[in-house]
């Protein structure tokens, strides 16, 4: 799935397009309206984040001028601008969302997920997302939120469930821990913090305890991997 980001504060942008790609989507960036735009009509998005104040157009006009064409890829707008009127006028114009700066990158990510599976509609075999992922007998139900590993269902924590889905859908790689307190908690890693360690030590003891093989492992000095091989020390 490709997805266009325009967003001119280059931190915001390049940290959308990190934890985008991190997901697993292609991911274009425009720092402007005309080229936000351009991408809009020559790459065939599946979806577009998409900021109100711009420079070139700003994202009423993108949007505006993209509906003229009778594009109807969805449209999230991400802005700093949250009044009321504000939205009224994003969804007037036909964006299918609106999220309001700062935010969460999960509750981002979620949503554009929902936008992505609406917007199929009656799409053909391959162009849906998986809502399913498994290893060995673990698997991840990510529609009804529900995990199970040898056919028991397993009871997580909203964080517990993000941190196993990161890790499934990253299986075999090895993460470091600043990538997975980003990815779950949208904090940046500080060292003297155990956040990650207590949180994957808890999803250890309910995925992993009570059955083999085991998934989840330490690689020294590294991060986490989720993969059915051990690992050489």
């Amino acid at each position: 799935m490709k997805l266009l980001i325009v967003e001119d504060e280059p931190k915001t942008g390049d940290y959308l397009r990190q934890g985008l790609q991190e997901a697993g989507y292609t991911v274009l960036l425009a720092r402007n309206g005309p080229d936000g735009l351009h991408l809009a009509l020559t790459e065939a998005p599946d979806l577009i984040v998409l900021d109100v104040m711009l420079p070139g157009l700003d994202g009423w006009q993108v949007l505006g001028a993209l509906r003229q064409t009778g594009r109807e890829v969805p449209v999230l707008f991400l802005t700093a601008r949250g009044a009321v009127e504000d939205r009224v006028k994003g969804l007037e114009l036909g964006a299918d969302d609106y999220l309001v700066k700062p935010f969460a990158f999960a509750e981002l990510l979620a949503r554009v997920r929902t936008l992505l599976r609406r917007g199929r509609g009656g799409a053909g075999p391959g162009a849906a997302e998986p809502t399913t992922l498994a290893a060995a007998d673990l698997s991840l139900d990510l529609l009804r939120r529900r995990a199970t590993r040898a056919g028991q269902r397993i009871d997580l924590t909203a964080k517990e469930f993000a941190l196993l889905e990161l890790l499934l859908r990253r299986r075999g790689e090895v993460l470091p821990r600043s990538l997975i307190a980003a990815q779950v908690w949208d904090m940046n890693f500080d060292s003297d913090t155990n956040v990650v360690e207590v949180a994957v030590r808890r999803l250890r003891a309910k995925v992993d305890d009570a059955f083999e093989p085991k998934l989840i492992q330490t690689v020294r000095g590294m991060g986490y991997v989720l993969d059915e091989a051990p690992r050489q020390p």
